[in-house]
């Protein structure tokens, strides 16, 4: 079971702008219980173009957001009754910032740049707040075989290793996941590890107690099982299942993976086919197809587990809507719980 947000805060971020054919309006602040009971809305943060993902500071009562499209990260501190003050923003060194994390000794927030194919090592200073990027390292290989969305290196997704001593990138454009170190006060890549030409690898989650990683890859619609070692800091493919069901023949891309607590099973969004699959973890970190739960909405492109491990909450970005699935604990199925409307939703995060 996970641990309970420490101040019962939920934060959902989204899409604003025309070019993304967007509805949303900034960052949404809600009170929430650990199993998402009684969501009350306290808020909302305006003034914001695209705050697209988010990522939360328990340690520093923070929270961060970048802005897709756009080329800066912006700093909040969040009181306890869920008011949200800005620390500033600042230069990402690329364009489209659409992921960030911070590393394990939070002094730096990484940024994934997907238009400029570079991942960027921000400052973050003792209040919280961000100073500019003081290294961007773009990332180096050739471009994948898909035409139009793998025209340069596009990094998607920026996630530690378990030990915190490395910093995983899915990079759809070169169909490769780059494993980087921090030193110092710059990146440097480990290794690479190839996933299939065309593939599109965007996110990656770890098995919570075994040496595995599950990378879900947008382009081809599959997911792929990865031995890692964390010693080495290397990623190697070990296995590849599809996430669409095997009589759909409609257009759809993989976009979120969520791992449970006891690692006994996977969830990947779809959109186009606006499912979870869900997946069956056996001994070996093989996935077995184990069946498609409808979003509830049109084009899933984010899910998160509940703070109480046992909830799944999924953001249905055309679908404006966030629903609620409490996950069977023996045979992992999805029961819909819930379901309350949000303008073009991409990103959930707890504090």
């Amino acid at each position: 079971m996970s641990d309970p947000a420490p101040l019962g805060l939920a934060f959902v971020g989204c899409f604003t702008t025309e070019r993304r054919r967007a509805r949303g309006r900034g960052i949404d602040v809600y009170r929430t219980g650990g199993g998402l009971e009684g969501w009350t809305h306290l808020g909302r943060v305006e003034g914001l173009t695209n705050p697209s993902f988010l990522v939360a500071d328990p340690a520093r009562a923070g929270l961060y957001t970048v802005q897709g499209d756009g080329e800066q990260a912006s700093a909040f501190a969040v009181s306890p009754d869920g008011t949200v003050h800005a620390r500033g923003s600042a230069a990402t060194g690329g364009t489209n910032s659409v992921h960030q994390a911070l590393d394990p000794t939070g002094r730096f927030l990484i940024v994934a740049n997907y238009a400029s194919g570079s991942v960027a090592l921000m400052p973050v200073r003792s209040d919280g707040g961000l100073e500019p990027a003081c290294h961007v390292l773009p990332l180096p290989g050739d471009p994948g075989p898909h035409r139009t969305e793998q025209a340069c290196a596009h990094p998607h997704h920026v996630v530690l290793s378990p030990d915190g001593r490395h910093v995983l990138v899915p990079d759809k454009g070169l169909d490769r996941v780059f494993v980087l170190a921090v030193d110092g006060e710059r990146l440097a890549i480990v290794s690479e590890a190839a996933m299939r030409p065309g593939a599109g690898p965007r996110h990656i989650a770890f098995h919570p107690r075994g040496p595995l990683a599950f990378l879900v890859n947008e382009l081809d619609s599959s997911v792929a099982t990865c031995r890692w070692d964390g010693e080495a800091g290397t990623l190697t493919p070990l296995h590849l299942a599809p996430t669409l069901p095997p009589d759909f023949f409609g257009a759809s891309t993989a976009a979120a993976i969520v791992v449970t607590p006891d690692g006994r099973f996977v969830y990947v969004s779809n959109r186009g086919q606006d499912g979870i699959a869900r997946f069956r973890v056996d001994e070996t970190g093989r996935l077995d197809p184990a069946g498609w739960t409808p979003s509830g909405g049109r084009d899933p492109r984010f899910m998160v587990l509940a703070p109480d491990g046992r909830h799944l909450l999924v953001a249905n970005e055309q679908g404006d809507s966030l629903v609620e699935f409490a996950i069977e604990a023996e045979s992992g199925n999805l029961t819909r719980t819930g379901s309350r409307p949000s303008l073009s939703p991409c990103t959930i995060a707890f504090l």
